[in-house]
């Protein structure tokens, strides 16, 4: 009977075998695995070992175990010294390890693994689409109960994109370094520590600071879940999984405008205790919004890191028994627990981990050491992106970071042009029913209705009574009030200009002084009035924000089923190319009717198409680049498209009931430029993983 233990390599089908799983080179160590004829695979520890062969550099026998760190160090230090010939080698030990991952893959197959993994990653990115509608939701209702300007609003809605900026790439950069799973979870964590903080933020400062370290954190999730996900992928089922995963976005969106719509007006849901803290239905929203990413995060925890990046970094024993787990979870779930892992080698390609930071780390404090890992890390990070101008990634960047640009900035250009857009012609439509009263003399009567979309000019109230009523949109123009009383009156938008008050009484009312404009005043008192913004529970809700929300949210799903069922059939560049050119063509029937009804048919189709384009360009993204850069090039790519969303959302905002052709012509351009560009990308629809 034949030797177990000799020559059980993992067979290809052209015959090929697997290469050394270990270190390459003089001196390094390979180490072997074995499928069905090693009975103590599952703990992989074995301290036995068959002999050593000089020639291929590896042990023939049994898996033997974690290396001792100083046999690794040295290993690493040979390495370096090699550095000539070692070039060469790296690059073609780097393709052959790709075309083991990929065969590896194929032989773990597509099963119940990759849909856990799908639920979980699918909840990370549905935390992103839910962080750029939370403030725009809550801003409504949170304007009043924190009394905020125009400015600091702006500067709220500002900080959605610029945090997220932030976070997409600095955590993109670490998931190359650190892990993916690692720097998915802190960033999730940290997302989920100041949402809830940020729920109870009882002032601007604290609030608008906890937003800001709340979208750093879900910013990270973009690039590491694309990254992270592709890598447990086999190439044929990489472009239709991964656009089924960006459905999740998608769901975000959605799951943000229900639960607005469901939480928000329902201000009873609230309490407070005492002046000093008010918990308002808003606030149970915001608190609502970080389930998926809590979800995630504990889902995240059963995951383990991608076996891809731990053989990038030398960390093959963590790999395999990853690969051996993906292997067999996925076979028991198909009723085949008997099929058994056979890979044996695996050849990982050279790698010298910094020796700097190991010389540091054995001599002084922990501060100082910490602070030469993390100076350390930065500088990798940092070349790492530097990289990605390299002569070899030069042209794919730019090409990227164009497309990227382009859809940006029309996408959130025209998601915040459209409702501003409906709500300027809302507008438009009230103040064209506004009522205008002419020198109207009113005495000794008691006004016990609300008043709304009127302007009084030249009127006169004499010894009249204002008590428990509600005063929206109303203007008193030259007006004269004698020996009146206002009590309990709420107001919205209502101005006092150029008027005289001789001998009135405003108690418990929200007009206080900054709601006279050049008011001649005699004898008046205020009252114990409502200084300050109050947040009213009877206030209505501006249902119109949530649906148009909502509608653009789901009509992103027949852009992401299309896409996902054609990725592979039709190809990468043809869908990025196509849509983006379609949508551009959807920006011109904008031109033929500006009804609120077209506007919102408009915007789902715009939305849909668009979910297309964005599904190509995010597959893409990831097969350009290889693994040690996936997720810097992710991260640097999608900062880039936040930056756009900036630039976008505040263009477009400045046009709304100004100019309506500008947009239009802006987003065209866009959208067209981009489009043709990404005709000119590879298409990378049976390329290898690198």
């Amino acid at each position: 009977m034949a030797d177990p233990y000799q020559n059980n390599t993992y067979q290809q089908q052209g015959g090929d075998s697997y290469g050394t799983y270990g270190e390459g080179g003089g001196g390094h160590h390979g180490y072997g695995y074995h499928g069905d004829d090693l009975p103590q695979e599952e703990d992989a520890a074995s301290d036995v070992t068959e002999g050593h062969d000089e020639d291929d550099q590896m042990y023939e026998g049994e898996y033997q175990g974690i290396p001792h760190p100083d046999e690794v160090k040295a290993a690493q230090r040979a390495t370096g010294e090699r550095s000539g010939a070692a070039g060469g080698d790296s690059a073609s030990e780097l393709e052959e390890l790709s075309e083991q991952y990929e065969n590896i893959m194929d032989d773990c197959g597509h099963g119940s693994f990759q849909w856990t993994l799908f639920v979980v990653l699918g909840l990370a990115l549905m935390a992103d689409g839910v962080e750029c509608f939370v403030v725009a939701f809550a801003l409504p209702s949170a304007e009043k109960d924190l009394c905020l300007s125009n400015a600091q609003k702006g500067m709220l809605g500002l900080s959605v994109f610029l945090s997220m900026m932030v976070g997409a790439f600095l955590w993109g950069g670490l998931a190359d370094k650190v892990g993916r799973r690692r720097c998915l979870m802190v960033a999730l964590a940290i997302n989920c520590v100041f949402s809830f903080l940020s729920s109870l933020a009882q002032g601007y400062g604290c609030f608008l600071f906890f937003r800001l370290l709340s979208g750093v954190g879900v910013g990270g999730t973009v690039p590491i879940v694309y990254s992270y996900f592709s890598e447990f992928l086999q190439m044929d089922k990489r472009g239709e999984h991964l656009s089924w995963l960006c459905m999740f976005w998608m769901i975000g969106g959605v799951y943000a405008s229900f639960t607005a719509w469901g939480i928000i007006p329902r201000y009873g849901w609230g309490f407070s205790m005492g002046t000093e803290f008010q918990f308002h239905s808003w606030r149970v929203f915001v608190l609502v919004a970080v389930l998926p990413a809590v979800s995630s995060l504990v889902g995240l925890t059963f995951m383990p890191e991608s076996p891809r990046f731990l053989l990038e970094n030398a960390k093959h024993d963590e790999a395999w028994m990853i690969l051996k787990q993906v292997h067999d979870t996925n076979w028991r779930a198909k009723g085949k627990p008997e099929k058994v892992f056979t890979v044996t080698h695996i050849k990982v390609p050279k790698t010298a981990e910094d020796e700097f930071i190991e010389i540091q780390a054995a001599t002084g404090t922990s501060v100082q050491r910490w602070a030469v890992r993390s100076l350390a890390l930065c500088r990798l990070v940092l070349k790492n992106v530097a990289s990605l101008l390299s002569k070899d990634l030069r042209l794919s960047t730019l090409l990227m970071a164009v497309i990227w640009f382009c859809m940006a900035f029309s996408y959130y250009g025209l998601s915040v042009w459209f409702p501003d857009m409906i709500k300027h012609l809302q507008y438009e439509e009230y103040k064209s029913r506004v009522k205008v009263l002419h020198k109207e003399r009113v005495e000794n009567f008691h006004f016990n209705f609300s008043l709304e979309n009127q302007i009084h000019k030249e009127g006169e109230y004499i010894n009249d009574r204002f008590i428990s009523i509600k005063m929206k949109s109303v203007r008193f123009e030259d007006s004269l009030f004698e020996d009146c009383l206002f009590e309990d009156i709420r107001s919205t938008d209502t101005v006092f200009d150029n008027c005289t008050i001789r001998s009135t009484l405003f108690y418990n009312t929200d007009l206080w002084e900054e709601k006279f404009l050049h008011c001649k005043m005699e004898n008046v008192t205020f009252d114990q009035s409502k200084h300050g913004c109050h947040l009213q529970s009877e206030e209505e809700s501006d249902v119109l924000v949530y649906l148009v929300s909502f509608l653009g949210s789901v009509a992103v799903l027949p852009g992401n089923i299309i896409s996902a069922l054609f990725m592979e059939k039709v190809g990468r560049v043809r869908i990025i190319g196509g849509s983006m050119l379609f949508s551009g063509g959807c920006t011109f029937l904008l031109f033929l009717s500006f009804s609120q009804s077209a506007l919102i048919a408009l915007q789902c189709l715009f939305c849909g198409v668009s979910a297309a384009a964005w599904n190509g360009i995010e597959v893409v993204t990831v097969e350009l680049y290889p693994a040690s850069k996936r997720a810097t090039a992710f991260g640097v790519l999608n900062a880039l498209c936040k930056m756009a969303a900036i630039l976008g959302s505040s263009i477009f905002a400045s046009f709304v009931g100004v100019a309506t052709a500008v947009p239009i012509l802006l987003a065209f351009a866009a959208l067209m430029c981009g489009g043709l560009l990404a005709l000119k990308l590879p298409d990378t629809r049976e390329k290898i993983l690198q």
